[in-house]
C-alpha cells in the first residue's frame, strides 16, 4: 500500500454545508447566519461521535475566511481554503483539549489571541473535546470567551456537553448534532462504493450502517476495511459479520428455535459450533439478546416500521413473523432479562464458557413458561371455585371387591391388684355421664361479656402517650368497669408517678372513651407481694359464686380457711417466748421481702435505672 494513501473517512470528509450528510437543522441555521452576516463570537457543537461536529467547524471556518466570503459556497481554490482542506491553516487553530487541559495551556492560548489574522478575516479557535478542560482552565477562558477581540471566533466541540460549565454554555450558541439515520448512511456508503469501485451488496451496506449506531465515520472506516475483499469477490453480510465478530442471522434463528422449543440438547449442539467458530461467549449472548429484541419489536410493532427498527431485510423479517406466533410478549421479555443476567455473570466469571453453556440450557428450559391465556383460564377457574382435575379412566380388567366386615375384638377390663386400696368415689356432682358432653366451668367476665384481660388491652389501646402505655404495662388491673377502674402497682414510686402527673388524667380519658361516658373514677394503688393475686382470686371467686350454689364455698376459699386453721393450731402449741421470737423474725423478714418485692421484675429495674423512677413525656 502506498504511503500517500488517504483513508476514506478523510478523503470523503464534507467540504461545504451542501455535502454535509444529515443535520438539516444545523445546515439551515448556519446558512441563514452567514447570508445575514450574523456571526456569533462563540459556538458550541455537541452530539455523538462521527456526526460531523469537527467537519462543520472546518466548513464554517472556510466559509468565513474564503476570499469570496463570508459565503456558503467557499471556492476551495484560495490559499485559506486550501490550508483548511490540507489541515495546515494559519488562522484556524485546532486544539485538542484532552492534551491541553491545564490552565497554563489556556493562558498560552489567550496570549496569542491579541495578534491579528494573517490570511483570513477571522482568527478561529476550534477546541475539540472541550469537556476535558479543567475547571481552572474553563475559568481562565471565561472572560475572553464572553468578550473576545473583534476578529476572534471560538468553536467548541464535545461529545459530553453535561461536563461543560454552565457559564461556558451560556456564552455560546449551542448546536446539537443528531445521529445520522440508517438510510442516509446507506446512501452515502453507496456513493463512496460506486466512486471507489467497491463490489458490495445493499444488505452488507445496511449491516454496516446498522452497526455504526448513527456515526458516519465508523461506517466509512468499516467500509474502508472491507474494501480489500471487494477486489476479488462481492462483499456480503457474512463478510460484515465476520469482520465484526457477529453471528449470522440464520445461526441465531436456529439457536433461538431450539430455545423456544425447549430443546436444551439441540441448543447446546448449535452453541458448540458457534463457539468453535471463534466467537466469544460475551459476543454470543449479546447477539442473541439483540435477536430476541428484534423478535419483540416484530411481535409488538406495525409492519411498516419493522425494517427501520430492526435493521433486517424482508426475508429475515418474514422468518421472525413466523417465529413470533410461538411466544408471547412477556415470554420474550423474560428471555431478554435472563440473557442480560448471564451477560453480567460472564463479565465477572473466570470460566466464561461454563456460564455460557449454563445460560443456554437455562434459557431452553425457561421458554415453556405459561402463556397469559393459560394463566387467565386458571385464575377464572379458581375464582369460580371449580378445580380442574384430570379424569383418570379405570382399567377394565381391575375388579373392585366389596369391603369385608371386620370383627370387633373386645379386650377384658383391667383387674385391680388386691393390695392397692380402693379410691374413694367422687361426689355425684363432679361425675360426668359418658353419654353427656363436658361443659367447662364459667369464666369470670364483666357485664358486657368481656374478660378483664381484653378490657385491659382496650384501655391501653385508648391511651395516646407511649410512655404512659409502657408504664401501665407494669401494672395489674384489678377492676375495669363503667362504675370504676382500679389499677395496682408493686412499686410505690410508680404509683406516685401516676397520681402526681397528668398520666392519671390520660387513664381517665381512655376509660371515658372506652365506656362512652363523661366521668369514670380511676384508682391507682400499691399492693404487696401476693396482694394483687389474692384480689384477682377473690374477684374471680365472686364471679363464680354468682353461678354456684350458695351452700358450697369456693375451692380457693376453702383452701385459705384450712391453711389459716392449721396456722392457728401451730401457734397455739408453741410457747409464748418462742412465738414472740418467731413473730419478730417474721416481721423483719416480711419487711425485707416487701422492700425486695417493690422492684420485682427486670422491666421495672430497667425503667427505674433509665429514668430514675420517672417517666418523661
Amino acid at each position: 500500500m502506498s504511503g500517500n494513501y488517504i483513508p476514506l473517512y478523510r478523503k470523503y470528509r464534507p467540504q461545504s454545508l451542501d455535502t454535509l450528510v444529515g443535520q438539516e437543522h444545523i445546515k439551515k441555521t448556519l446558512t441563514s447566519a452567514i447570508e445575514l452576516g450574523k456571526i456569533s463570537h462563540a459556538y458550541l457543537f455537541t452530539g455523538p461521535r462521527g456526526t460531523g461536529k469537527t467537519s462543520t467547524a472546518r466548513i464554517l471556518a472556510k466559509s468565513l475566511n474564503c476570499k469570496n466570503g463570508p459565503t456558503i459556497h467557499p471556492c476551495g481554490e484560495c490559499e485559506s481554503c486550501k490550508d483548511i482542506t490540507n489541515s495546515i491553516p494559519i488562522d484556524v487553530i485546532e486544539i485538542d483539549a484532552a492534551s491541553n487541559r491545564k490552565v497554563e495551556d489556556t493562558q498560552n492560548l489567550l496570549e496569542k489571541i491579541q495578534y491579528v489574522p494573517v490570511n483570513g478575516r477571522y482568527k478561529i479557535y476550534i477546541i475539540d473535546e472541550v469537556h476535558m478542560l479543567t475547571n481552572h482552565a474553563f475559568n481562565a477562558l471565561l472572560k475572553t470567551l464572553e468578550e473576545p477581540p473583534e476578529n476572534v471566533i471560538f468553536i467548541l466541540a464535545t461529545t459530553e456537553v453535561h461536563k461543560v460549565l454552565d457559564t461556558i454554555k451560556s456564552r455560546c450558541q449551542r448546536f446539537d448534532f443528531r445521529r445520522i439515520t440508517t438510510d442516509d448512511i446507506v446512501k452515502h456508503l453507496r456513493y463512496i462504493s460506486d466512486n471507489e469501485g467497491i463490489n458490495i451488496t445493499d444488505d452488507a451496506l445496511f449491516a454496516i450502517a446498522k452497526n455504526s449506531a448513527g456515526g458516519m465515520r465508523d461506517s466509512i472506516s468499516l467500509l474502508d476495511q472491507l474494501s480489500i475483499l471487494g477486489i476479488s469477490k462481492q462483499i456480503t453480510v457474512d463478510d460484515v459479520n465476520s469482520i465484526l465478530g457477529r453471528i449470522s442471522f440464520d445461526t441465531l434463528y436456529h439457536l433461538s428455535s431450539k430455545i423456544i422449543d425447549s430443546n436444551p440438547a439441540g441448543a447446546i449442539e448449535i452453541l458448540n459450533d458457534i463457539y468453535n467458530s471463534g466467537n466469544e461467549p460475551l459476543q454470543i449472548l449479546t447477539n442473541l439478546c439483540e435477536y430476541f429484541k428484534n423478535l419483540l419489536i416484530v411481535k409488538t410493532c406495525s409492519d411498516n416500521l419493522l425494517s427501520d427498527l430492526t435493521g433486517l431485510n424482508e426475508p429475515q423479517i418474514k422468518e421472525l413473523l413466523t417465529q413470533k406466533e410461538s411466544l408471547e410478549a412477556h415470554q420474550i421479555v423474560f428471555l431478554i432479562e435472563r440473557i442480560s443476567y448471564y451477560i453480567k455473570e460472564i463479565k465477572l466469571a473466570a470460566n466464561q464458557h461454563l456460564w455460557l453453556e449454563v445460560g443456554i440450557i437455562d434459557l431452553a428450559n425457561m421458554a415453556e413458561n405459561s402463556t397469559l391465556l393459560d394463566l387467565q383460564n386458571r385464575i377464572a377457574a379458581l375464582e369460580s371455585g371449580s378445580e380442574i382435575i384430570p379424569q383418570v379412566q379405570k382399567p377394565a380388567s381391575v375388579e373392585i371387591k366389596a369391603p369385608q366386615p371386620v370383627e370387633v375384638v373386645t379386650r377384658p377390663a383391667p383387674v385391680e391388684p388386691q393390695s392397692m386400696p380402693k379410691q374413694e368415689e367422687k361426689p355425684a356432682v363432679e361425675k360426668v355421664a359418658a353419654n353427656e358432653d363436658f361443659t367447662p366451668p364459667p369464666v369470670a367476665k364483666k357485664s358486657d361479656g368481656k374478660d378483664i384481660g381484653s378490657m385491659w388491652q382496650m384501655l391501653l389501646a385508648n391511651i395516646k402517650s407511649p410512655s404512659t402505655q409502657a408504664l401501665l404495662k407494669l401494672a395489674k388491673p384489678v377492676k375495669i368497669e363503667p362504675d370504676g377502674v382500679i389499677i395496682a402497682f408493686r412499686n410505690e414510686r410508680l404509683v406516685s408517678q401516676i397520681n402526681d402527673t397528668n398520666k392519671k388524667q390520660m387513664i381517665i380519658d381512655a376509660a371515658n372513651t372506652m365506656f362512652n361516658q363523661s366521668s369514670t373514677p380511676v384508682t391507682v394503688k400499691m399492693v404487696q407481694f401476693g396482694e394483687n393475686k389474692q384480689t384477682s382470686v377473690q374477684h374471680t371467686t365472686e364471679s363464680q359464686e354468682e353461678d354456684s350454689e350458695p351452700d358450697e364455698p369456693a375451692p380457693a376459699v376453702r383452701k385459705t380457711e384450712k391453711a389459716q386453721e392449721i396456722k392457728v393450731t401451730k401457734e397455739e402449741v408453741k410457747p409464748a417466748s418462742e412465738s414472740t421470737s418467731i413473730r419478730n423474725e417474721d416481721e423483719s423478714g416480711e419487711e425485707t421481702k416487701k422492700n425486695k418485692d417493690r422492684i420485682e421484675t427486670d422491666q421495672e429495674k430497667m425503667i427505674l435505672e433509665l429514668f430514675d423512677g420517672k417517666y418523661v413525656e
